[in-house]
């Protein structure tokens, strides 16, 4: 794929206006990219599943370390997906992919995707805390698991418990969302050694301007999603819709799922930001 040629749309200081379609489209060139390099995806996927059980069944009834290990995953997941980034990146540039594509960005010679890590981590640590004491605080029986939290929380006909959940979760996560919509994809575009192939020159890539920094990185993010309000309120619910239908089905849906939201990601951070244009 090849982003919009400069002057075709709109720009912000280094991001593109882009339809309100088009995340339809970065799911058609995520799923392509799946299609043409499976392995690695996959792969990840069934480490995603895997662990989905591994949690279901450490979690058993203890409903909020379920709920806190699942959104944990949804904030991290971006940063999981970097190799998968990786292979978009290569397919795109017409290089060979592999899963030796995807395990050479995780070479320890930089450590700003780690600390973007550590800083979605305590967000989600955040989060989980405070809906936890949202609920244990205002809700009129003890939540357990996902069945009293449909009943007493829900389903209840007293109060607005969930209402307000749902708002104090959107506030939340609507500032999260658009930090990080671009953000790891840019990390490892502008600051990884771009030789994850073999055979590539190992000087071919470098490039002192590219370095970027977590703060410019998360900024550019939140001007993207700024600049995209539509386009960005139909990714989240399709990022959204695609993850649940994947726990729906015993999580053996996250095996596709996950690598296929990686990939159209790529697509997206491709077509949203324009460093090279706005200089």
């Amino acid at each position: 794929m090849s982003p919009p040629a400069p002057g075709d749309v709109p720009r912000l200081d280094g991001v593109r206006a882009v339809g309100i379609a088009q995340p339809l489209r970065w799911l058609a060139l995520g799923w392509a990219d799946l299609v043409r390099c499976p392995l690695p995806g996959l792969l990840h996927g069934l480490v995603t599943a895997a662990f989905g059980a591994l949690l279901l069944g450490l979690a058993g009834n203890r409903f909020w370390l379920l709920a806190g290990g699942f959104s944990g995953f949804l904030l991290v997941a971006p940063l999981l997906a970097t190799g998968l980034y990786a292979v978009s990146r290569a397919l795109e540039e017409g290089r060979p992919a592999g899963l030796a594509t995807a395990l050479a960005v995780w070479r320890p010679n930089n450590g700003r995707l780690m600390l973007f890590g550590v800083l979605l981590a305590f967000a989600g640590t955040g989060w989980v805390l405070t809906s936890a004491s949202l609920i244990t605080r205002f809700a009129e029986a003890p939540v357990h698991n996902p069945q009293d939290f449909l009943r007493v929380v829900v389903l209840s006909a007293h109060g607005h418990l969930f209402e307000g959940w749902l708002l104090l979760g959107s506030a939340l996560a609507a500032p999260i969302f658009a930090s990080t919509v671009v953000t790891v994809p840019l990390l490892m575009d502008r600051n990884i050694d771009r030789n994850t192939d073999r055979d590539t020159d190992r000087n071919a890539y470098r490039d002192t301007d590219r370095d970027m920094g977590v703060r410019a990185a998360v900024l550019l993010s939140v001007r993207a999603a700024l600049l995209n309000p539509g386009p960005m309120a139909l990714w989240a619910t399709l990022i959204l819709v695609i993850t649940l239908l994947g726990m729906a089905t015993l999580l053996v849906g996250m095996v596709v799922a996950v690598p296929w939201l990686a990939h159209a990601s790529w697509h997206a951070y491709r077509d949203l930001v324009d460093l090279e244009g706005s200089r």
